[in-house]
């Protein structure tokens, strides 16, 4: 058995690693903790709903209570404001640390991290990949690579930049760590109205596997120390580096925006 927590996994993210994780491989048993009364957004009947109602930035004692024997960490739960977030940050990898040092952590971070990287590229509402005029577009920019350090535009961005200072953290103390550069998930895993979404999404069964990816690459001691990696679907009009991701940990997403938007 994979004993797998989910740090607030009733959300979009988690409720897809809840439903196709266990599709990829049986051995997966997938907990949740989230806020009391906190909406459950995975709508397949055999998602795997073991949950624990708990308030991770007020209790430390039940969070390393939750955290023990586990195998795989994702830390998905988010708050405002920014302080409060990085506070919980904190506190979550101060126990994993702590408690389950032998398990991997996955640590959420976002495209959103680098966002000043790639803005000048998809926010252009008049810009040629933003209107999909993408015959104007010679040559193609190269996808922007897996090693791009943080480069944060606000809260949301810095916060997800903290999150990746916290994986590199552990790799220093010598714990398996990767930060997920999540692309855009929807519930639906349908398309949205945001400007160049197409470039940036990401169907839940690819985040998936790219968490079961993750571990088995940990597994076999493979993994390369506080990586992060973006985390998007085989997208034609891709504007990051998922190609590392394949060669390094076997990534391979199944879906591409274009079924949506071609």
């Amino acid at each position: 058995m994979i004993d797998t927590l989910l740090i607030g996994g009733k959300g979009t993210i988690g409720s897809g690693l809840r439903t196709y994780l266990p599709q990829l491989d049986a051995s997966y048993r997938v907990t949740s903790v989230d806020l009391p009364g906190a909406e459950d957004k995975a709508t397949d009947p055999d998602a795997h709903r073991y949950f624990i109602d708990l308030d991770i930035s007020a209790d430390d004692a039940g969070l390393r209570q939750a955290l023990e024997g586990r195998d795989l960490v994702v830390y998905l739960a988010r708050k405002d404001p920014l302080g409060d977030m990085n506070a919980m940050t904190e506190r979550v990898f101060r126990a994993v640390i702590d408690v389950c040092p032998e398990a991997l952590m996955i640590g959420s971070s976002s495209v959103h991290a680098t966002g000043g990287a790639y803005y000048s590229l998809t926010h252009d509402p008049d810009g040629p990949i933003a209107a999909r005029r993408f015959d104007e577009v010679d040559p193609w920019p190269e996808p922007l690579s897996v090693m791009t350090e943080p480069f944060p535009t606000g809260d949301y961005g810095i916060e997800k930049a903290y999150v990746e200072a916290w994986c590199h953290r552990l790799g220093a103390v010598g714990q398996d760590a990767v930060a997920a550069r999540w692309g855009g998930i929807n519930p639906e895993n349908g398309k949205k109205d945001e400007i160049s979404y197409y470039t940036v999404w990401c169907h839940q069964e690819d985040s998936a596997r790219f968490v079961d990816a993750c571990f088995k690459t940990s597994q076999a001691g493979k993994l390369r120390p506080s990586a992060h990696y973006y985390v998007i679907s085989d997208n034609t009009y891709n504007i990051f580096d998922i190609e590392t991701t394949r060669r390094e940990i076997g990534y391979q997403p199944q879906h591409n925006a274009e079924s949506l938007y071609g």
